[in-house]
């Protein structure tokens, strides 16, 4: 693999956790592997690798992102990766408050509802 997938594999364990990212591996199959691959290097190995940008700021925007534009499904990933990039809760709703004005307020009730089930889950998992 190039140096980028590996830079790109160190930071996306950094920022979603080893467990997860175990999971998507075990889970890659021949079919998705290009596509994992152009994550890990493009994503992972160059945005997220970048450093003019904080990883909690890279959080922030990410979350913002996925909302603005109505990718959902990736929410509750990247909230649970704030425990690594130091984003907060305020920090969170501070993004989605900006999305609510600047891409609409269904957009950013939705995003809220998936990290405040996502926050819940979160908590369960502490207390077991």
């Amino acid at each position: 693999m190039s140096d980028r997938y590996t830079t790109g594999m160190a930071v996306r364990r950094s920022v979603l956790g080893d467990a997860h990212v175990d999971r998507a591996e075990a889970g890659k199959t021949e079919f998705d592997q290009p596509f994992q691959q152009l994550i890990t290097e493009g994503a992972w190995g160059t945005v997220w690798a970048g450093q003019a940008i904080p990883p909690r700021e890279r959080s922030m925007l990410t979350l913002a992102l996925l909302a603005a534009t109505g990718n959902f499904e990736e929410i509750p990933m990247h909230v649970r990766a704030t425990a690594n990039t130091g984003a907060s809760r305020d920090d969170i709703m501070e993004a989605f408050l900006h999305v609510a004005i600047y891409a609409g307020v269904p957009k950013a009730n939705h995003a809220i509802k998936l990290a405040k089930q996502t926050f819940a889950e979160m908590e369960e998992a502490t207390d077991d």
